[in-house]
């Protein structure tokens, strides 16, 4: 008996490469549990769309709905970025501050823009390691690597003017900065962008495909214009960013709801999505496995109401074990095409890559931690 591994609902993705029409990033095709109903990747989430460039000029856009069906035991995903068909790893994505404008800082995200859409274009890995650091990187040379395994190229184009928020600190200086762009009917993008050693790299990417999109938290700027950045353990939140970075990993982990968060496609419709693949995997013989850790650091900008909007990354690990003879399980999407589409007897797994934004209401506000984008892509996909 042979079964199919359903994408993780928030999977349904951007890829690394996201489309979007005027700066944006391509979105990936696969439905990821906790991607489900929205963008997954940089692609343009392909999860059931298609067509237009983020990173340099279409964008794919993902229809919003659910991964795969957990009928068959596996998932699918891109797998790790490699090159000349060894695994690279990604450099830290170490900050340095410097003095920023806002005007600067649309001039570095400008220039990250267009040289994005020229290295997916080529599908250049060399180019992409000037352009990003760390988990964002990985994840494109992972979305690369899918797409030379498919035969197939990354989508390519240029999100809108984004809008860009500037935080600095009292010595006037910054480490990172925002732009958030939305494209209607396709999707909203956000890219945080790091000030490092070499210059300006992105770090982290996000997207919210639904229509409509939801809308973000107004960011609290001063006379100035800036924005304000927040610690990882700030007060007066309804949990501080650490905390609700590590609930909502904890809560995807186990499958179990978690009251903090509002419903939505990476929190309860994720966790749904996981129990039903788990169901599924059982009635098989099989056993499934959630690991998920965080990874980088949790980036928060002050909203206007007293609130945080909140970047953050982690990377996910879902092992499949057969516990008797008999079924054996294919894995779809990216990972079933970094495996080719091989069924399984006795293990399959797969590890992502994956970014999120939330947004963290004021302590007395009544409301709940609500997360409006992510991103994922398959790192690795194994099998046995």
């Amino acid at each position: 008996m042979s079964r199919n591994a359903s994408d993780p609902p928030d999977k349904v993705v951007w890829r690394s490469e996201r489309i979007a029409p005027i700066t944006g990033r391509d979105i990936d095709d696969d439905a990821e549990p906790e991607r489900l109903p929205v963008f997954t990747g940089r692609k343009t989430v392909l999860s059931g769309i298609t067509l237009l460039a983020v990173g340099g000029v279409l964008v794919w856009v993902v229809t919003s709905g659910a991964s795969e069906p957990a009928t068959t035991v596996a998932r699918s995903t891109p797998a790790p970025a490699v090159t000349d068909g060894e695994p690279v790893e990604s450099p830290p994505a170490e900050s340095r501050p410097v003095a920023l404008t806002v005007q600067d800082a649309r001039r570095a995200h400008d220039r990250y823009a267009r040289d994005l859409s020229l290295a997916q274009q080529e599908m250049d890995d060399r180019a992409l390691g000037r352009l990003e650091r760390g988990l964002a990187l990985e994840m494109s040379k992972a979305a690369f690597e899918t797409a030379r395994t498919q035969g197939t190229k990354v989508a390519a184009g240029l999100w809108p003017k984004p809008d860009i928020w500037v935080p600095r600190d009292t010595a006037g200086t910054t480490d990172w900065f925002v732009a958030v762009a939305h494209e209607p009917e396709v999707a909203r993008v956000s890219k945080l962008l790091t000030s490092t050693p070499d210059g300006w790299r992105l770090t982290a990417f996000t997207a919210d495909t639904h229509v409509p999109a939801a809308p973000l938290p107004e960011i609290a700027i001063d006379a100035d214009g800036y924005a304000t950045s927040l610690p990882e353990d700030a007060s007066g939140l309804l949990a501080t960013p650490r905390q609700a970075v590590h609930a909502h990993l904890a809560s995807l982990e186990s499958a179990t709801p978690d009251r903090l968060f509002a419903d939505g496609p990476w929190t309860d419709q994720a966790v749904t999505f996981w129990r039903q693949e788990r169901e599924q995997l059982e009635k098989a013989g099989w056993e499934l496995s959630l690991f998920y850790r965080p990874v980088g650091p949790v980036r928060s900008l002050m909203t206007s109401d007293g609130g945080a909007l909140v970047w953050y990354g982690a990377r996910s690990t879902d092992l499949r074990e057969a516990r008797r003879a008999g079924a054996t399980v294919t894995l779809n999407g990216s990972a079933g095409v970094r495996t080719g589409g091989t069924a399984f007897a006795r293990s399959a797994s797969a590890t992502y890559g994956r970014m999120y934004v939330a947004y963290i209401p004021p302590a007395s506000s009544g409301e709940r931690v609500r997360v409006l984008g992510e991103w994922s892509e398959v790192l690795e996909s194994h099998g046995t």
